[in-house]
């Protein structure tokens, strides 16, 4: 991404096009950040925008990159806005989705490249200083080459793989300021300096392969994380998608025209066929069809409509083709609300500090202080300046970020591992630490604790052969209820002659089979299911119903056991969703729930300190997904739903959802030991080193002994 040049005779003309009027006389500005990392960042971008005069609001989303900030009249400048941001150690530049889509492909290709390079210079390093260690009979000139050899690959090896590291942290040095990558960066320099310097005076240890090999370590963490963070924007953007749709739109004449979703306005009429998915919110004219409302609703049943009635964008048609009239843009639809509730849910997520990240903040400071003391007080007590660096050295080497980096993810890899062999994908860095704190289990009905297939719920009160005639226009269909009706019914022919009519139902031999007025049931029959009429016989009524998982009520069970509450918020109706909810031993539940409805219900939790965990697998629940502390779909969930949630559950078994909380919280108490042991560690050693007794070779190979005892407390979370 090209960096936006500014210079003091920009006038804000510049950049005007990237203003956004809102509500009243507010402005929005969205800006597109680099460099930000955690929640620390986004205190620091969102405070320090804030604090100029005349800006109200500032929301930075960390796994977008975009910064919205947002103030009234003519009171603010961007141009002021991008130089604050700018000032605080970060690039930023006006926000355009597609330029920061190539941005973030660019910088996933330079991550690799330099974790490719640190790689083969991690391998070709330790292949020399092993012939240097382990070959008793070399002669100190062949030992002083390998060394200069070493020197020669791994010097421009680590400042090529280690730029991501070098520039955010000169990114941060520049305005007075530190992060993580200081420390990191330091080391690595100066571990390089003290080798060459180790090289040049004919000494015996150098430390190329531990600048080498800490590059590449820490470059495998820093991928990771770009990868997670690359698949946090993908739900929102699948939504977003929905509405780059093409409509076809009545003129005044009578005739249609194809236009871009975006262009249509209230008032317009438009046309969808069978299976077209409505890009706006509308209302339904002329006749009735039916719909799939699982969007709206999560049921995956279609629902009968008739003229007048309202849908929301992202229905789809399933009955006759409609005519309905817009009544909101693409941007005031249901689809836009659930891509801002996604964004406003990954948001509060990246406000999340995990532990990792509140030790990170005590031990950069704490640490690069105590080196220069170590560096001063040499100094005072009369030491010459090679004895008081290579001490100084030592103290960075000894408290090199390796033990208190490997702390959190060496927990994360073994729970990860043992998680994803019960069938459990934790997708999030941090999921586990959040599942851990989990005080309320918030689940959708349908898909979720339901398998979401309709099941024929009155066959044993209909007669054999009955079922059987109606299961032969049934086996013509692809329909839901009728797919239900024929699994009931059994293997069997179909009839010969059967012709379907969308909306109503099907017809062969004289006999119908679908909705109640096609049936001719009447107003006694507008409840939901089948209905089967032979001739003049009066019509049957099949009643379907959805099945509730086999593990449901025993998941209920051992979530309550490990004092978690549990609710059910469904958008069925009470009937249905109260019938499920008994069966799984679930007291609290809310039905006719709307996704926005979801949303507002987590909120709430929120703000009473209560952290919630959500499962739901429907695009209705997307929204409620990333605003929950942590969630969960199963395997079954739609696209949108797995790219929302922090957990997959691969084999769309719900009861590892025990495992995973039971894994979580155990994972929690061995990251607290690695930090007590990372702690420990430095106690003891950094004494020793700061008053010389420990040599930068002893350095080098304790730490590498913290970081073994820190990875193998880990590896305690593999046994069962």
């Amino acid at each position: 991404m090209a960096a936006l040049s500014l210079s003091s005779g920009d006038v804000a003309d510049d950049l005007s096009r990237y203003i956004h009027a809102a509500a009243g006389d507010e402005r929005r500005f969205e800006i597109a950040i680099k460099g930000a990392r955690c929640a620390g960042c986004i205190a620091k971008i969102e405070g320090g925008v804030k604090a100029i005069a005349g800006v109200s609001d500032a929301r930075l989303n960390l796994s977008t990159g975009k910064l919205s900030v947002a103030w009234h009249g003519d009171t603010v400048q961007p141009q002021g806005i991008l130089r604050r941001v700018r000032d605080l150690g970060y690039a930023a530049q006006p926000f355009e989705a597609p330029a920061l889509l190539d941005a973030d492909a660019r910088e996933g290709r330079v991550l690799l490249r330099c974790l490719a390079v640190a790689g083969f210079g991690t391998v070709f390093i330790m292949g020399l200083t092993d012939a240097v260690w382990y070959g008793a009979d070399l002669s100190p000139a062949l030992r002083e080459g390998f060394f200069w050899l070493a020197a020669v690959v791994s010097v421009p090896v680590t400042f090529y793989a280690g730029q991501p590291f070098f520039r955010s942290a000169w990114s941060v040095l520049r305005h007075w300021r530190t992060n993580m990558d200081v420390p990191i960066s330091l080391a690595l320099v100066l571990a390089l300096g003290l080798s060459l310097y180790q090289t040049a005076q004919h000494a015996q240890d150098t430390y190329f392969d531990a600048a080498v090999m800490l590059t590449f370590l820490l470059l495998v963490g820093r991928y990771l994380d770009f990868r997670l963070r690359d698949r946090a924007r993908g739900a929102a953007q699948h939504l977003l998608a929905m509405q780059s749709l093409l409509a076809r739109r009545f003129k005044p004449d009578g005739s249609m025209e194809t236009v871009a979703a975006r262009e249509l306005a209230p008032g317009d009429r438009i046309f969808l066929a069978t299976g077209e998915r409505l890009p706006v919110n509308g209302t339904l004219l002329a006749r009735g069809s039916e719909a799939d409302l699982s969007l709206v609703t999560g049921e995956t049943l279609p629902v009968a409509l008739a003229a007048g009635a309202s849908l929301q964008a992202g229905s789809i048609i399933t009955g006759a083709p409609a005519t309905l009239l817009v009544t909101a843009r693409v941007e005031d639809s249901l689809v836009a609300d659930l891509a801002r509730l996604l964004e406003a849910g990954q948001q509060t997520r990246n406000r999340y500090v995990n532990l990792a990240e509140k030790a990170a903040r005590a031990y950069v400071p704490l640490v690069t202080g105590l080196a220069a003391l170590v560096l001063a007080g040499w100094l005072l007590a009369g030491a010459g300046m090679a004895h008081a660096v290579t001490n100084a050295i030592t103290v960075l080497i000894i408290t090199c970020p390796c033990a208190l980096g490997l702390a959190v993810p060496a927990v994360q890899v073994a729970a990860t591992s043992r998680l994803f062999r019960k069938g459990v994908f934790v997708k999030s860095g941090n999921a586990l630490e959040r599942l851990a704190e989990v005080d309320v289990a918030i689940f959708d009905k349908t898909g979720t604790l339901t398998l979401g297939r309709p099941v024929l719920e009155n066959g044993a009160a209909i007669a054999p052969d009955v079922l059987q005639r109606a299961a032969l226009l049934a086996r013509g269909s692809r329909h839901p209820l009728a797919r239900a009706l024929a699994d009931a019914a059994g293997s069997g022919p179909m009839a010969a002659n059967v012709t379907e009519y969308p909306g109503a139902g099907l017809e062969a031999d004289g006999r119908r089979l679908g909705s109640a007025a096609w049936c001719g049931a009447g107003d006694a029959g507008q409840g939901s299911g089948l209905w089967f009429r032979e001739g003049d016989a009066p019509p049957i009524h099949f009643r379907f119903k959805d099945q509730i998982r086999p593990e449901a009520k025993a998941l209920i069970t051992g979530l309550k056991a490990r004092k978690i509450a549990v609710e059910m918020l469904t958008g069925d109706l009470a009937g249905p969703a109260g019938e499920i909810a008994r069966e799984a031993g679930i007291s609290l539940w809310q039905s006719q729930v709307s996704p926005t409805d979801k949303a507002l219900h987590l909120k709430s939790y929120r703000a009473r300190g209560l952290r919630t965990l959500m499962v739901g697998d429907g695009l209705n629940d997307a929204g409620a997904l990333a605003l929950a502390h942590v969630s969960a779909a199963p395997g079954s969930a739609t696209d949108v739903s797995q790219l929302a949630a922090d957990l997959v559950l691969r084999g769309d078994d719900l009861g590892a959802l025990i495992e995973a909380v039971d894994v979580a919280r155990k994972a929690r108490r061995l990251v607290l030991q690695n930090f007590g042991l990372a702690a420990l560690y430095n106690v003891t050693a950094i004494p020793l080193a700061a008053l010389g007794m420990v040599s930068p070779l002893v350095a080098a190979a304790t730490m590498a002994g913290s970081s073994l005892l820190v990875t193998l407390n880990a590896l305690r979370l593999v046994r069962p």
